[in-house]
């Protein structure tokens, strides 16, 4: 297609495909400046190398149990035919590309498509709701770097979306999987379901750097809990907790497994989780809420423990990255 017209790029850090990617996809994953905060390049690979080879065969082990792999690649570019197409039904004839910072289709590989189709207008959407450094930050200064070498920005106009955790649609949509999620308990118990949202974990002294990821996040179920009263006839029981810390530095709090611990000491027997700062399954979502957390639970006399499907291609979500996209196309 080569007709210059609006393009899409849908970012995200990416997965291992199969067992054999999973040492590459970590040693790329934490030789990346924004993840792991060392300046000199030499001993931050050095870092990336060790931290590969101690955690290839454990981290295999969680992608064994999802199936040999991650479907983030599979999901990430059905969200973008489905963007694709839902731009179309608005009347924008734009191509949509995925582009993994640590995986693939590469960032590079994107933009030699997005070349090869004469694209003059870039819109980059991020897959993460809430902006943090080390997420949309890395992605953003990778696509940067890129053109800066590259030079494709001198015939394309690049706009950046640093995050859309307020956009009306993606709040109607997490919440509609929560009122899915809902029903997976008995209709007369469902006010003593405890809502229990987690999301990336991040360093704290990122945080204290001025990283808003935090009240961002926190905001982000605000707004969700405001729509959440509205559909529901009684209060919420609710709690923030931070899963996915890797290494001995100080992470947000609480934990997790801490939040469950203290949960099940309160005597809360019902728990839904919501993967807050997910939009699609991932490690985080497949083994460690449906298997890790969910065993957990048990163990500490939670009875049930549910989780609210990840937003993945649900319309109302689909149709938030189209308006999000078409303002700047």
């Amino acid at each position: 297609m080569k007709d210059g017209s609006g393009g899409v790029l849908l970012l995200n850090l990416g997965g291992p495909e199969t067992l054999a990617d999973v040492r590459p996809f970590l040693y790329k994953l934490f030789s990346d400046p924004e993840i792991i905060r060392i300046k000199n390049p030499l001993f931050r690979r050095m870092l990336a190398g060790v931290i590969s080879r101690t955690r290839e065969k454990k981290s295999q082990n969680l992608y064994r149990q999802i199936g040999g792999g991650s479907p983030l690649r599979r999901i990430t570019e059905l969200q973008a035919a489905a963007l694709e197409t839902a731009l179309a039904d608005e009347g924008i004839p734009a191509r949509v590309y995925v582009g993994m910072l640590c995986g693939k289709p590469s960032i590079d590989e994107a933009f030699n498509n997005i070349e090869a189709d004469d694209v003059r207008r870039l819109v980059l959407l991020p897959l993460f709701p809430q902006y943090s450094k080390t997420a949309t930050g890395a992605c953003f200064r990778y696509v940067r770097a890129f053109v800066g070498r590259r030079k494709p920005a001198e015939k394309i106009e690049i706009s950046f979306i640093e995050d859309w955790y307020k956009n009306p649609l993606y709040i109607d949509a997490i919440t509609d999987t929560i009122s899915a999620g809902l029903e997976h308990f008995s209709e007369n118990e469902r006010s003593d379901v405890h809502i229990f949202y987690s999301a990336h974990s991040l360093p704290e002294r990122y945080i204290k750097e001025g990283d808003p990821y935090l009240d961002r996040t926190r905001e982000c179920i605000s707004l969700i809990n405001d729509q959440l009263k509205g559909r529901l006839n009684y209060d919420i029981d609710y709690s923030l907790a931070f899963q996915s810390k890797v290494g001995p530095v100080k992470w947000l709090k609480p934990s997790a497994e801490n939040a469950l611990r203290f949960l099940a000491r309160r005597g809360v027997r019902k728990v839904l989780a919501v993967p807050v700062s997910f939009v699609s399954d991932h490690i985080e979502t497949l083994y460690e809420l449906d298997i890790a957390y969910r065993n957990l639970a048990a163990k500490l006399g939670i009875m049930e423990f549910h989780r609210a499907e990840s937003l993945n291609v649900h319309p109302k979500f689909v149709a938030a990255l189209a308006g999000i996209a078409k303002e700047k196309l």
